[in-house]
């Protein structure tokens, strides 16, 4: 295990924003690749880019000092000023060996993540994976750690709550919005078309909701999300004179102070009487105290949502310790298989060298014997050999398997 290595960006010692700088296209990831292979003796290796990660992993017996990065980095061609380079040198973290084992098991499962218990990351490691495997980068050994990466993470996801309750505002927004009985086909009207507004009204449209109506201060960016939508677009100023109901309101703008008072409510309702429904995830609430205290709403606003997030992040953080013991488990029970295959590998060249040997055996050391037998007399040497090299190859496969088994717990060099 000591020639697993890895070297990682995170979050947790790179900015954001430094790390797209280390970001690799598919188009040429390859290239690249088989550059640093070639030039540094890498056996296998595969790379891994997320939102807030960078990372390398890959076998060799590499140590992983100052300049050995320097020069892995340097055959990456990263776009990056050589100053910026050493800087990178300074936030780098270095794996290897059983570090690197359990890191790639913590990091699958999510357990490193910016928002712990994401499942994404899973997606994310096998996606980066089968890239270049597919490219000729791994072999059966990175195989072995991917197989059990996955299963490792399946188990996590499946006996722990770590990834159970929703963190963001959005997923807790749309929780709230289905355990309300709203109409078929809702009218939903979207006030705001920033960030947080646009994740919450594409969630709902992939979740087969479609009739919105979109307003913001610039209609050009209400017109971009309308787009995506497929709805009609108008902006903030015209909210006023809309005139065609609703049945959610989902709003989030930046303005200082609340946007719809009793008076605007009124004339949105446009004469409606039955329950709304109100998303406000605004910072202020973008809807006045009094519209909430005098109307009949289901009112679901941010200091709420953010709340039940934040006792669901906890919750999350409680479960480390679970997932935890889950990935020891699954190291414990995955070395011994490392070093199984590692025999059945060493081994593949002994039923040749067996052959090899009864081959020489026969028409080289004793071909004159063999020639002085009689053809009865032969086929039953044939017979015998035949006999003895087919347990011949049996006998050093089982007795290495029998080693293994009483050495399961020890660690591999």
């Amino acid at each position: 295990m000591k020639n697993l290595k890895v070297i990682a960006f995170t979050h947790k010692h790179v900015e954001l924003k430094d790390l797209g700088n280390l970001v690799i296209c598919n188009e040429e990831l390859e290239d690249r690749l088989i550059n640093l292979k070639n030039t540094l003796d890498i056996p296998e290796i595969f790379y891994i880019a997320t939102c807030n990660r960078v990372e390398f992993v890959f076998c060799g017996a590499h140590d992983l000092t100052d300049d050995f990065i320097t020069l892995f980095m340097e055959k990456m061609n990263f776009c990056v000023p050589q100053e910026r380079l050493h800087c990178y040198l300074g936030q780098v973290t270095r794996y290897s060996g059983m570090e690197a084992l359990t890191h790639l098991f913590r990091m699958s499962c999510s357990l490193e993540s910016l928002v712990v218990g994401e499942k994404e990351i899973l997606a994310q490691v096998r996606r980066a994976y089968e890239r270049c495997r597919e490219a000729g980068f791994t072999g059966d050994y990175l195989r072995l750690i991917m197989d059990r990466l996955v299963k490792t993470a399946k188990e996590v996801y499946t006996y722990t709550n770590i990834s159970r309750n929703p963190i963001s505002v959005v997923s807790l927004a749309y929780r709230k919005l289905k355990e309300v009985k709203l109409p078929e086909n809702p009218r939903i009207l979207v006030i705001g078309s920033g960030e947080t507004n646009q994740n919450l009204a594409k969630y709902l449209k992939k979740h087969q909701y479609a009739n919105f109506v979109v307003f913001n201060r610039t209609l050009e960016n209400a017109q971009k999300l309308a787009n995506e939508l497929q709805a009609e677009a108008y902006p903030l100023s015209a909210l006023g004179q809309y005139k065609k109901g609703f049945d959610v309101m989902i709003t989030c703008t930046g303005s200082p102070e609340a946007i719809i008072d009793s008076n605007l409510y009124s004339m949105l309702l446009n004469g409606e009487t039955d329950k709304k429904v109100i998303v406000d995830l605004a910072i202020p609430n973008d809807i006045d105290a009094e519209v909430v205290a005098n109307f009949p709403i289901h009112y679901i606003e941010v200091s709420s949502l953010q709340a039940i997030a934040e006792k669901n992040k906890q919750d999350r953080y409680n479960e480390l310790e679970s997932a935890d013991a889950i990935i020891q488990q699954n190291i414990q029970e995955f070395l011994p298989i490392v070093k199984q295959r590692r025999v059945e590998v060493a081994m593949r060249q002994v039923p040749e060298k067996i052959k090899e040997i009864k081959s020489f055996a026969l028409n080289e050391v004793f071909a004159q014997d063999v020639q002085a037998l009689d053809p009865q007399a032969r086929e039953v040497l044939e017979k015998v050999i035949n006999y003895m090299e087919k347990k011949y190859i049996k006998v050093p496969m089982l007795m290495a398997k029998d080693i293994l088994v009483k050495n399961a717990h020890s660690d591999i060099n």
